[in-house]
């Protein structure tokens, strides 16, 4: 047998196992040529039939030089072998020449074999060179990016052992490659629980789906006191006949990013609580109930304790700077709002508690200085420093109070007091994102408690103006039991047009003004004083109620253009009557117990002081002992929702019950008919004609 016989005698298709498809050898299209000691072609794989185009049969015996290569490089090619027959083993490039008469370089690897007869022959691997160059490249790069990028990539086996790990994920992991490869996640990942990414893993190897940029948010050994955000990736690798190989693994740092989007949520939360807060704070111009919102609204959210101290010097009217001093601060708390029950409630001042904090204390410090204070971990030093007290500071502690901010309630540079804020069960300590959240939200609050300041003090100024144009208590008169009295508007722009009067006539007679101002305000309170001074010295010239009203109109129309409802009633008590007439003003209640009946008064109506040239007329009517007068202002029986028809009405029926006393049934009509945030201040008048002496 000759050696060529006994190599083709010796090799069955691929060394005699089963081709596997996908293998990198069949990317390569690896040829297999047999060439004899005479250069003949002794053996030809089916693969070089695909790589030349010549069949076994048109191969096989013929010289490969004369069939293979062109003859313009067969000088070439037949120097190149007789180097190659010299050599054990070679390896080149070599020009070959394709059935199809085109020419296409060839990369070949050659082996001299030895036969049984001591005869030589040629083992030739050829592929093409072009096929080779690119696996090549692909190879180099695919070596290069796993190596050399800044992203963790692993390779495992259908085991979920490691294979190949890249510099990268060594790293990452803090275990070198070598530690990585054979061996498990479960036992390379200790410092996480694997079990949900053992799970995701197999998941993908079961259903050929893959996992794409799963967060993970875990420190590292490579950086362990800090956690890092990771962006992970699971593929399953097939070969070309969808054999499952293993599975790829791609990692990705994304804390940054991470970080910018949790920053961005945590400002679209704070922007949102912000303008939540804009409707929650100030509903309302009372003080208090606006310190309770702003309390309500940062508990639970932004703490777990939260108390609103305003300097007792604002609420006084004071300067708020001149309360600011280094003897420290008084304060006066004004609201507290916890998220559960907890005893830290009482180790806060109670609402309208005044207490003095010395210089050495947080919120003292907050106060002089402006600025918010933040301890983000409080120790016992620190809690002596907040509370009132030690019993206090020993209540907080036993609270688990951990974390304290003070911010100041600022408005246009001065500071009105303190929100003082403190976490307990919230185990995350307060933080610069939580001070930004809490300026805001006690800057707006200060504005809306600057807008109460102001709305109080005017308030008071307009109320004890006004007060101070009515006379202090009905004075004693022959024939008449008088009550009177005034409430103000629910809001401090209302106060101030309504009036009543009570005025000694010669004779024992008495006259009797109810009065209205249009408008509200200081100058509405302001011409009401000037009215009621001008009714009462109009009032001792003894005038027909008519000729009274006539007089006013004139003095009302120089008043800036002011208008106010009257009436003006004459009682004289030795005739039993009462002369009365009105300046567009609500018709008296005339009641009549021996009767049982109350009814308004039909008077002629008139045009209220200040129209001109529209005349008035005075009724005369009976008023015998025992009968009652009622005079009132609109603010008693006006109200949005309800028609006047329909309370006076009930006005009536109300004086038609059982007669309590004069002062009892004042306070019955405002009881049931005065709304406590009725937005119209509201004068009553009540006479009750009695017996009296004809001497």
């Amino acid at each position: 047998m000759s050696v060529a016989e006994s190599v083709r005698a010796g090799l069955g298709p691929v060394g005699g196992f089963p081709s596997l498809p996908g293998a990198l050898l069949e990317v390569l299209n690896l040829a297999a040529v047999v060439l004899d000691e005479d250069g003949k072609i002794a053996w030809w794989s089916p693969q070089a039939r695909q790589l030349f185009g010549y069949t076994e049969d048109e191969a096989l015996g013929r010289s490969a030089r004369r069939l293979l290569v062109d003859q313009k490089h067969l000088g070439q090619v037949t120097g190149l072998f007789a180097r190659v027959k010299a050599q054990e083993g070679a390896a080149g490039v070599f020009p070959a020449r394709h059935k199809d008469g085109s020419t296409r370089l060839m990369e070949y690897h050659s082996v001299r074999l030895q036969g049984e007869r001591g005869g030589h022959c040629l083992l030739g691997v050829i592929t093409e060179h072009e096929v080779l160059q690119r696996v090549q490249r692909d190879l180099a790069l695919s070596a290069q990016l796993i190596s050399q990028s800044p992203i963790g990539l692993a390779v495992l086996d259908a085991d979920l052992r490691y294979i190949v790990v890249n510099p990268a994920l060594e790293r990452i992991n803090g275990v070198p490659a070598r530690d990585h490869v054979g061996r498990t996640v479960r036992q390379v990942l200790t410092f996480l629980d694997v079990d949900p990414i053992e799970s995701a893993m197999r998941q993908v190897l079961t259903t050929g789906t893959p996992v794409l940029a799963q967060v993970i948010v875990t420190p590292t050994p490579s950086d362990p006191g800090r956690d890092h955000s990771w962006s992970v990736s699971y593929y399953r690798m097939e070969d070309a006949a969808g054999r499952v190989l293993g599975l790829a693994v791609s990692l990705v740092d994304i804390t940054e990013q991470h970080l910018a989007a949790t920053e961005a949520i945590a400002a679209r939360q704070r922007l949102a609580r912000i303008a939540d807060a804009s409707a929650r704070i100030g509903t309302t111009l009372d003080l208090d109930t606006t310190a309770g919102e702003l309390a309500e609204m940062c508990v639970p959210s932004l703490a777990d304790l939260a108390a609103v101290d305003v300097l007792d010097a604002v609420l006084e009217g004071e300067r708020p700077d001149m309360a600011l001093s280094g003897a420290g601060v008084l304060l006066r708390a004004l609201a507290v709002a916890a998220a559960y029950p907890t005893p830290a409630t009482g180790a806060a001042d109670r609402a309208g508690q005044i207490a003095r904090y010395g210089p050495d204390r947080l919120v003292t410090q907050c106060a002089v200085s402006g600025r918010p204070l933040l301890v983000p971990h409080v120790d016992r030093t620190d809690l002596a420093r907040i509370a009132a007290d030690q019993d206090a500071a020993t209540v907080l502690a036993r609270a688990g109070v951990h974390s304290y901010l003070a911010v100041p309630m600022t408005v246009r540079g001065r500071v009105l007091g303190v929100l003082d804020l403190a976490r307990a069960r919230n185990p995350v300590p307060f933080d610069g994102d939580d001070v930004l959240l809490a300026v805001e939200l006690a800057a707006r609050a200060a504005v809306c408690i600057d807008h109460a300041l102001w709305y109080q003090q005017q308030r008071q100024t307009a109320e004890t103006l006004q007060r101070s144009l009515l006379p202090l208590r009905p004075p004693h008169r022959p024939g008449l039991e008088i009550a009177c009295r005034y409430q103000a508007a629910g809001a401090a722009c209302e106060v101030g047009g309504d009036w009543y009067d009570v005025v000694l006539l010669p004779g024992g007679k008495t006259a009797l003004v109810i009065g209205d101002v249009m408008g509200s305000g200081i100058n509405a309170a302001a011409t009401m004083g000037q009215l009621r001074t001008a009714t009462r010295t109009l009032a001792t010239l003894d005038l027909d109620p008519a000729a009274v009203l006539q007089h006013l109109d004139h003095i009302t129309a120089d008043l800036n253009h002011r208008f106010a409802t009257c009436i003006y009633a004459v009682h004289d008590p030795h005739r039993s009557r009462c002369r009365l007439s009105s300046a567009g003003h609500l018709p008296p209640v005339l009641v009549r117990p021996d009767r049982g009946t109350s009814t308004l008064l039909n008077l002629p109506t008139g045009a209220p002081l200040g129209v001109g040239g529209v005349p008035f007329k005075s009724t005369c009517v009976a008023l015998s002992p025992g009968d009652r007068l009622a005079l009132y202002t609109d603010g008693l029986v006006e109200v949005r929702n309800q028609a006047l028809d329909t309370r006076l009405e009930t006005l009536l029926d109300l004086l038609a019950g059982p007669q309590p006393p004069l002062e009892d049934t004042c306070d019955l009509l405002l009881n049931a008919l005065r709304h406590p945030e009725a937005h119209d201040d509201v004068a009553l008048l009540i006479a009750r004609a009695r017996h009296t002496s004809l001497r």
